[in-house]
C-alpha cells in the first residue's frame, strides 16, 4: 500500500501524521510512504529523516492526494484537502464531524473511506487515539488560562498560585475524563484552589480516591454550575460525548455572572463547545471576550505543542496505521472492532450513528 502524508494547512497547525520511524516501520513491513516535502520540518522531523527512513517525497499536497491508497493526517481536512480525496482513498484522521455539516458534506461527496482517531475505542470502553491529545489539551487548558487572566492579555489579572497573604486563583472544571483529570492535575499544581464538576458519581469517587481533599468534587448539574461561576478566575470545559456536539452547560446567562476579566478555555471545542458563547479560535487569534469573560476556544490546541502532540499521537495511532496498510481497510475493520468503530464515512455514507443524528444524515451500520 502506498500511505500519503500530505503537511497540515490548519493555522498554525506544525503537528505531522506520520513520524520518519513510523515511515520506517511501514517500509520495514514493504509499504511505499510518500511525504510531502518540509512535512514535519517545523518541529524537527527533517525531510532527510523521512529519505534515511525510506519514504519518497512529494513536492506537494496534490501529488500525495493522488498516488496516495491511504492518508494518514492529524487535523480535519480542510475544503481544498477535501476536494483531492479520491473514489475509495482511505483517509485516517481526526474528524470531529458533528459539528462541521460541511466537512461532512465534502466527504460524503468525495466517495472517500473516512475514518476517525477520536471515536475508536479499546477494550475498557476508552478513547485511545483522543486520549494523547486530551492529555496534552488538559495540561495546557491550564497555562493558557493562565496566561489569559494576565492583565495584559484582558484578564482580571489573578496569579493562580497566589503569594503569601494573598489567595490563590479558583478554578473550576467541567468534566471528569482525560482532559478534565489532566487540568485538574496541573492547576493544582499550580497552587490553585480547583474544584471539578461530573454526572458519573462513580467517577467523582475514583477522583476523590486519587486527588483527596486537595481537589474538591461537585455532582454536576445546571444549578451546582451556577452557583459556582461568580467566584471563578478560570473555568475549563472538558465535557465529551464521543463522536457527538458537545452540551451547552454553560448559557449566556450563566456567563453574566461572572467576573469581568474571568477566563473560560473551552476544550470541546473541537466538538462544538461547552460554553454557548464560544466559537472556534486559532492559535494566531486565540481569545475574544463575550459579557466581560475571555473566551479561549483555539480548535487545535495541541497543536501549539507540536513536537510533544506528534510524538504523543503517533506513539498511539501507529499500530492502526500498520493495521490498517498490512490488512487493507476492510479485513483490518472487520478483525479489529475497535478500529471498526472509527469509520464515520463510508463511500457517501454515515457510518457513525451519533453524527448521522446530529446531522440529520441517515445511519448506515454496515459497510
Amino acid at each position: 500500500m502506498l500511505v500519503g502524508v500530505p503537511k497540515e494547512i490548519k493555522n498554525h497547525e506544525y503537528r505531522v501524521g506520520l513520524t520518519p520511524e513510523g515511515a520506517a516501520e511501514l517500509v520495514r513491513r514493504g509499504h511505499h510512504v510518500l511525504v510531502q516535502q518540509h512535512a514535519g520540518s517545523a518541529i524537527g522531523f527533517a525531510d532527510e529523516q523521512y529519505r534515511a527512513a525510506g519514504a519518497s517525497l512529494a513536492a506537494d499536497a496534490t501529488e500525495v492526494f493522488a498516488k496516495a491508497d491511504m492518508i494518514v493526517k492529524v487535523k480535519e481536512p480542510q475544503p481544498i484537502e477535501c476536494q483531492m480525496l479520491r473514489s475509495g482513498q482511505v483517509l485516517f484522521t481526526y474528524l470531529h464531524l458533528a459539528p462541521d455539516p460541511e466537512q461532512t458534506r465534502l466527504l460524503l461527496a468525495s466517495d472517500a473511506i473516512a475514518i476517525a482517531y477520536e471515536t475508536v475505542t479499546d477494550e475498557r470502553g476508552g478513547l485511545p487515539l483522543l486520549a494523547p491529545m486530551s492529555e496534552v489539551a488538559g495540561r495546557m487548558a491550564v497555562q493558557a488560562g493562565a496566561h489569559a487572566l494576565e492583565k495584559a492579555q484582558g484578564g482580571l489579572g489573578v496569579l493562580l498560585a497566589g503569594v503569601p497573604g494573598v489567595a490563590q486563583g479558583n478554578v473550576i472544571v467541567l468534566g471528569g475524563g482525560v482532559v478534565g483529570i489532566n487540568a485538574a492535575r496541573i492547576a493544582l499544581g499550580m497552587g490553585a484552589r480547583v474544584t471539578l464538576f461530573d454526572i458519573s458519581l462513580p467517577r467523582l469517587k475514583e477522583i476523590d480516591a486519587s486527588f483527596g481533599p486537595a481537589l474538591a468534587t461537585r455532582y454536576s448539574t445546571q444549578a451546582s454550575i451556577a452557583a459556582a461561576l461568580p467566584e471563578a478566575d478560570l473555568v475549563i470545559g472538558a465535557v465529551l460525548v464521543p463522536g457527538a456536539a458537545a452540551p451547552k452547560l454553560v448559557t449566556r446567562a450563566m456567563l453574566k455572572q461572572m467576573r469581568a476579566g474571568a477566563v473560560v478555555v473551552d476544550v470541546a471545542i473541537d466538538q462544538g463547545g461547552c460554553f454557548e458563547t464560544s466559537h472556534a479560535t486559532t492559535h494566531e487569534e486565540p481569545t475574544y471576550v463575550v459579557d466581560g469573560v475571555v473566551h479561549y476556544c483555539v480548535a487545535n490546541m495541541p497543536g501549539g505543542v507540536a513536537r510533544t502532540s506528534t510524538l504523543a499521537l503517533t506513539n498511539a495511532t501507529l499500530p492502526f496505521v500498520l493495521a490498517l496498510a498490512d490488512k487493507g481497510y476492510r479485513s483490518a475493520l472487520s478483525d479489529n472492532p475497535h478500529l471498526r468503530r472509527g469509520l464515520n464515512v463510508h463511500r457517501g455514507k454515515i457510518t457513525y450513528e451519533a453524527v448521522a443524528q446530529a446531522l440529520g444524515y441517515p445511519y448506515h451500520g454496515e459497510f
